[in-house]
């Protein structure tokens, strides 16, 4: 009777707990670390690649530090005000002489001296010196903003390399899952002949030889599928690692060769040939600029420059250490400072000509690197011209490898073919669709070099 007393009161508390718990073991179960797939398009790997790489950020922080820089150059122009302290014991004190009197008894009063000041000079108080005129001064004020500038136009080159490097490691990512693609219809293909010719084997229709050799045209199909799908993790991992996610976590990028394929003749066309945003060529103009600043601000060290001063100072006397004391009397002066250089030993001529050469230089340099680089303007222009006719001729030599795959198993099926001709004409097919995604990914790097080179941060 106990016992049948106790079953409703523990059996619905089992039950409740049971349902509690069981969310709690189904989360356990889990396996853990595994996060969703993350979807990337090109643009999200780009946002984030440019607000998580660490080059990027870097060139930011430059941008900050040379602007803090300008500021301190500017700072130069208003009074610098300190507290000065000066503190002098006098190991000899000096003596002075006062003629009083005739002329005759200036000689016997001229004799003997009299020594002043104290053991003990303290002095204390506030300088204030300003520049009035310092032409070399405003010069180095412009050169300070162009290094502003030249962080900010660095700072544009390492946003543009690393569009550059996202977008080729997108595309290799689309292009090795392009290639998974391929191999796997052919792997499938084979699959499928071998499982049509192991039927009919078993029926008595095929020799063990096609069958032997359908085997094999499975297991040489596996390799290739395989390198591909390694290939596709490896890029995978590469982009991860150039965007900034951690490396663990899976992605997939959204998008195809399909949606690129439609729009080449009108990327092609889009592009040009002006070097006006080429970051290199920017750089060089930016420092070219600031040469001249300094050739002109090394001339206008032969000017003369004038700076004025306020001070006003305590000073104390004694020959003790009783600072209370001590009788603090004040003094204040303001003055000005005229400098005329005069002669420095040819410094400032020989820096003068040295900035000369150094600007000569850079115009000779300038012109050799715009060379250079409508040279591989032109590589890259030819190289999507070439990559678009190789589209064609690829996209129509799919199409015919496809027609003749497909007439090759129903001449097989029919009889009046060979399991041979369906393995040339399987070869001919993936290798259609390789050639034809390889020239739409080359036309993608292609591009992606152009607009690196043009300077561009815009899709083209």
């Amino acid at each position: 009777m106990k016992k049948n007393k106790m079953k409703p009161k523990w059996k619905p508390t089992l039950i409740l707990c049971l349902l509690l718990a069981t969310p709690l073991l189904t989360q356990a179960t889990e396996p853990a670390g595994q996060q969703p797939s993350l979807q990337l398009t090109l643009s999200d790997a780009l946002e984030i690649a440019l607000n998580e790489n660490l080059t990027v950020r870097i060139a930011g922080e430059e941008i900050r530090r040379q602007e803090y820089a300008r500021k301190g150059t500017y700072a130069d122009l208003f009074p610098q005000i300190d507290f000065v302290g000066d503190y002098q014991y006098a190991i000899r004190k000096q003596t002075m002489y006062m003629d009083l009197g005739s002329a005759g008894d200036a000689e016997e009063e001229s004799s003997g001296g009299i020594q002043v000041g104290r053991d003990h000079t303290w002095s204390a108080g506030f300088t204030a010196p300003v520049p009035v005129v310092s032409a070399s001064l405003w010069k180095s004020l412009k050169i300070s903003g162009y290094d502003v500038e030249l962080a900010v136009e660095k700072a544009r080159s390492s946003r543009i390399e690393m569009r550059n490097q996202v977008k080729q490691a997108f595309y290799s990512v689309l292009f090795a899952g392009e290639s998974v693609n391929v191999f796997r219809e052919a792997y499938d293909n084979a699959l499928r002949n071998y499982q049509d010719i192991e039927a009919k084997f078993e029926q008595g229709l095929e020799s063990e030889y096609d069958l032997i050799r359908a085997d094999v045209n499975v297991k040489n199909a596996e390799p290739d599928l395989y390198n591909a799908e390694n290939s596709l993790e490896l890029a995978h991992w590469r982009l991860k690692a150039l965007i900034g996610i951690d490396l663990e976590r899976p992605i997939e990028c959204v998008g195809s060769f399909a949606e690129y394929e439609t729009n080449l003749y009108g990327s092609f066309l889009a592009t040009d040939t002006l070097l006006n945003d080429n970051s290199d060529l920017r750089q060089l103009d930016i420092q070219y600029n600031q040469l001249k600043k300094t050739k002109e601000m090394q001339i206008a060290e032969y000017y003369p420059t004038l700076d004025a001063s306020f001070s006003y100072l305590w000073n104390a006397m004694a020959n003790d250490f009783r600072f209370k004391n001590y009788r603090w009397d004040p003094y204040a002066f303001v003055g000005v400072s005229l400098k005329v250089p005069l002669f420095s030993g040819g410094k400032r001529y020989n820096q003068v000509k040295q900035t000369s050469i150094g600007i000569r230089q850079m115009e000779w340099q300038r012109d050799e690197i715009q060379r250079n680089l409508r040279v591989t303007l032109k590589q890259y222009h030819d190289e999507m011209n070439t990559s678009i006719k190789q589209y064609h001729a690829a996209r129509k030599g799919v199409e015919q490898a496809e027609k003749g795959y497909y007439i090759s198993v129903k001449r097989y099926d029919t009889g009046d073919g060979t399991l041979l001709e369906i393995n040339d004409s399987q070869l001919s097919l993936t290798n259609a669709r390789l050639n034809l995604n390889q020239s739409v990914y080359n036309f993608l790097i292609a591009r992606a070099e152009l607009e690196k080179t043009l300077g561009s941060e815009q899709p083209l």
